[in-house]
């Protein structure tokens, strides 16, 4: 029996909430400063530790980005969208929780943990964003998509600031050193991924209900392969939605790098890791109600402008980052990024579900996960090469202004229902699911 749509679409966006917390607690707020401690504590200069921990960012994000279009076509031939997030979020899991056991100065260990990690974090993902088209009515993707990124941000900026709480007062909570008040925050943020990711993997039905069969890995590779053999003879079919693509790969660079380098880039100037977290969690509170603000102004402007203007902000924060010094100019960024973040995230999902035929969904979410991740390989790169060669991080946050304006260059020249019509004639050649 198919839940009612209210909770099918509550239980997909409280996946969000879920996997937010890795993306808060994790690689916002006290990872990467952790592991420039790590690095630190082994003996490398701040300006390299700050290097490598953009170098371990960018190998994470190539490891998802090889494997991402394969995994979304074995999902849709499989029809195993809901099991493969059920998957790929027990890694997430496990790896997340090992972050505990890391020893003083092993930065090489954190390193090929956070991989790991993120391997879970962003191959759940792409099944997760891939259920989108099935989940939400007509008409409906871009407020469910947008409720799920405001949803991310309360469920991830509360365990954030519990996680503060811990790493700021661990001598009033008892606990026995801010590291051990650290790796408590990292297994807490473990045990909120895999709690709340029950709803979905209970209550989302498999779309196209499964086919009823059981296959070996070696059928879902081969079923893959010829599925991304299909669709690339077919591409002609999907300009504008390649054109997107093209337009995500830039300015998803920026936004990605900003979230992964900002608590780095604080640490290297001197700003304090309470300071950092608290303007996360600003970040947090501030793109609830900013998020849901975009939801509703796609309606009356459309998706496409509501991101070329979120873009034109981040401009100006890259700018301004340049000239940050003191707490409260990281307060004042973050306060701005709240405003933008997480509604330029949303209508992008949203906008590519929509150009996206959905009995290809996770095929193509798996393109526009790699496309993400390939981004999300050069930016941090960038960052870390610009302050390891300049020996400041100050250049780097200027130089992402470049991803920002030409991703917003190529997104004006998508057409958006043109690309929603080559969608729609495809499910209606190919049928509701395919063959």
């Amino acid at each position: 029996m198919t839940p009612p749509y209210k909770k099918t679409v509550l239980s997909w966006c409280l996946y969000d909430w879920a996997n937010s917390a890795f993306a808060t607690t994790v690689m916002a707020a006290f990872f990467p400063p952790f592991f420039r401690e790590l690095a630190l504590a082994a003996g490398v200069e701040a300006a390299t530790a700050t290097a490598y921990w953009g170098y371990t960012a960018s190998a994470a994000m190539l490891l998802v980005a090889v494997i991402a279009p394969m995994l979304g076509a074995m999902a849709d031939h499989a029809r195993s969208r809901v099991r493969s997030v059920g998957i790929f979020t027990a890694t997430g899991v496990v790896f997340t929780a090992c972050f505990a056991f890391i020893a003083p100065g092993a930065w090489q260990v954190a390193a090929l943990l956070f991989i790991g990690a993120n391997l879970g974090f962003a191959g759940a993902n792409i099944f997760y964003e891939s259920l989108l088209p099935s989940v939400a009515k007509p008409g409906d993707a871009d407020r469910v998509s947008a409720l799920g990124y405001a949803l991310g941000y309360v469920g991830g900026g509360l365990l954030l600031v519990v996680n503060m709480a811990m790493v700021l007062k661990w001598e009033v909570l008892g606990m026995p050193s801010a590291i051990f008040a650290l790796k408590a925050s990292f297994f807490s943020v473990s045990l909120w991924w895999g709690a709340f990711s029950v709803p979905l993997l209970k209550n989302v039905p498999e779309p196209g209900g499964g086919t009823g069969q059981k296959m070996s890995l070696f059928q879902a590779a081969s079923g893959g392969i010829a599925r991304l053999k299909s669709t690339f003879s077919q591409i002609r079919r999907y300009r504008h939605l390649m054109l997107f693509l093209g337009a995500f790969w830039l300015y998803n660079d920026g936004i990605s790098t900003i979230i992964k380098m900002a608590t780095a880039y604080g640490s290297e100037i001197g700003i304090g890791v309470g300071h950092m977290a608290g303007a996360l969690v600003i970040t947090q509170f501030v793109g609830i109600f900013c998020t849901l603000v975009f939801g509703r102004a796609a309606l009356v402007f459309g998706a496409k402008r509501c991101v070329l203007a979120g873009l034109g902000v981040y401009t100006v924060i890259c700018i301004a980052g340049y000239w940050m010094r003191v707490p409260w100019h990281f307060f004042l960024l973050a306060a701005a990024v709240g405003t933008v973040q997480g509604g330029c995230q949303a209508l992008s999902r949203s906008l590519f579900a929509g150009m996206t035929p959905r009995h290809r969904a996770a095929e193509f979410f798996g393109f526009f996960s790699a496309s993400a991740k390939m981004a999300g390989i050069l930016g941090p790169f960038v960052f870390g090469l610009v302050a390891q060669m300049t020996g400041q991080a100050r250049f780097s946050i200027v130089a992402l202004v470049f991803f920002f304006l030409a991703g917003g260059l190529l997104l004006t020249q998508v057409d958006v229902k043109a690309g929603e019509k080559a969608a729609r004639e495809a499910e209606e050649q190919e049928g509701a699911w395919g063959e």
